[in-house]
Formats: structure tokens, C-alpha cells, sequence
């Protein structure tokens, strides 16, 4: 009986070592796919179109990112000729549009025909993309800056009176308040992440993107002292979302990183 005992016991220290080392394994499997660490992903130039003509792509060097091990691999940095740049799955396309009130760059796994971009008729992107646009406070890009400071920057609404005492547009263009279904994270009072729910209008679809079924995350952020505005809006499918959080982050450590050039950051 003695013998059987010691014999169960130490069958049962055996499964215990063993799931242990099994749980430890995959922890520091799992840990490792998380950790972040500076590392380069290609540089895609991407050609641009608006108030001069045509733009080339530019050419330029890798980009230095800190993203998670493992997933470096999978993206690139995408930058026209004018504005911020964004980072988004390898083997997408690209296009900006630009003009003296900002620009705007479009990155899609589906082929972006320009033509498109700049016609009446068309409405918006109903599927991946991914939207990076800056709209310039001191010039004709006011109104939307004021629009979206309207919607969720409090602490500015003296721009929004100011545009409105132009006369050029209403004050009915200018809805005070968030969306009610947006969700919102303020990390200061010029930075907000935002999530727009699917099928339903938001900050997401203050962009080109038409509500879907699927949802739409990003970042509003003024920087500048007019202020100016930089929004982002990502819609992934479900295999890519993973990526959304860590583009969402590049974007506010790069404007950060221009605010601290310039003297700006708040």
C-alpha cells in the first residue's frame, strides 16, 4: 500500500512538472509575438494627384518602426509626396490626393483607380482601407478641422466660433457633440481614439470610408498651433485587425514626434 502510494505521487508531481513547463512555453511563446523593438519594413511611395498635377511616387529608404516582433515582416510604410505616411499590410495600393486645404492618402489591397477618387459619382471605399488625411487649420481646410473639433475637442471650440463668424458656412454645419455610438478614448485634449460601430455613422465615416458591416477604428489628432488636423481611419478584415492598434500607435508617436521638431507638442 506504502509502495502504491509513493508511486501515485510521484505520478502526479510528473503531470504537474510537465503541464508546467507546457504553460511556461507557450507564455513565453505568447510574450514574445507581443514585444516590441525597433526594426525596418519596406518604403512603398505611392503617386499623388491634385492642385499642381501629377506627383511620382517618391523613392526612399526603409522605415525605422517599433512594432511587434513577427509582424514587422508583414507590413510596409506607405508615403506620397505631400503628408504623413502610414503603415499597412505588404502588397497593398496606394494613391493621395492633395491640395492647398491638405491631403489625403488611400491605402487598399484593391487597385485605386485616381480618376475615381476626384469624381462626383463615386461615394466612398465600402471595404479594407485605410485613410490617412491632414487637413490644414490656416487655410480652406478649416471647416473640416472645425468640424471635428465640434465633434470631439471641447477644449477648441473657440476655432469652431471663429469659423462660423466667417459667414461661409452655417453654424448648422458644425454639429456640437460626439456621434452616440462612436466610442472614445481621449489620451490628452488634442488626441482621441475612436471606434465606429459597424452600419452606423461616426467619426470612421467622416472619411471615405461607407459604413460596413465591419467597424472602423483610428485617431483624431490636432497638432500645429492654427490647430491643424490629422485623422486616420482603418476598416480591416477580420484576418488583418490585429494590425489596426499598432497603425493606430505609429501614427500618434509620429505626429508627436513632428510636434517635438517643431516646438508644438501640447
Amino acid at each position: 500500500m506504502k509502495t502504491r502510494r509513493i508511486l501515485l505521487a510521484g505520478m502526479i508531481a510528473l503531470a504537474f512538472l510537465t503541464q508546467f513547463h507546457s504553460a511556461a512555453a507557450q507564455a513565453k511563446s505568447s510574450g514574445a509575438s507581443t514585444v516590441k523593438a525597433s526594426t525596418t519594413v519596406p518604403f512603398v511611395g505611392c503617386e499623388s494627384d491634385g492642385q499642381v498635377g501629377p506627383l511620382k511616387a517618391p523613392s526612399g529608404q526603409s522605415k525605422m518602426v517599433a512594432v511587434p516582433v513577427g509582424i514587422a515582416r508583414q507590413l510596409a510604410y506607405y508615403q506620397a509626396e505631400e503628408g504623413f505616411g502610414v503603415l499597412a499590410p505588404q502588397g497593398w495600393h496606394c494613391f493621395s490626393m492633395y491640395g492647398s486645404n491638405g491631403d489625403t492618402l488611400f491605402v487598399s489591397p484593391d487597385r485605386i483607380d485616381a480618376k475615381m477618387l476626384f469624381s462626383s459619382d463615386w461615394h466612398g471605399f465600402p471595404g479594407q482601407v485605410i485613410q490617412i488625411s491632414e487637413s490644414v487649420g490656416d487655410t480652406s481646410g478649416r471647416f473640416e478641422v472645425a468640424k471635428i473639433i465640434a465633434r470631439v475637442f471641447p477644449a477648441y471650440k473657440e476655432f469652431v466660433h471663429d469659423v462660423i463668424a466667417e459667414g461661409i458656412e452655417p453654424a448648422a454645419s458644425f454639429p456640437s457633440g460626439p456621434y452616440p455610438n462612436d466610442r472614445l478614448t481621449y489620451l490628452s485634449k488634442r488626441v482621441v481614439e475612436f471606434e465606429t460601430p459597424p452600419n452606423t455613422e461616426g467619426l470612421g465615416t467622416d472619411s471615405r470610408l461607407l459604413k460596413s458591416a465591419a467597424p472602423i477604428q483610428g485617431v483624431a489628432i490636432l497638432f500645429g498651433e492654427e490647430p491643424s488636423l490629422l485623422q486616420l481611419s482603418i476598416r480591416l478584415s477580420e484576418s488583418n485587425r490585429d494590425f489596426g492598434r499598432i497603425i493606430v500607435e505609429s501614427v500618434e508617436r509620429e505626429v508627436a514626434k513632428s510636434e517635438g521638431k517643431h516646438g508644438t507638442a501640447n
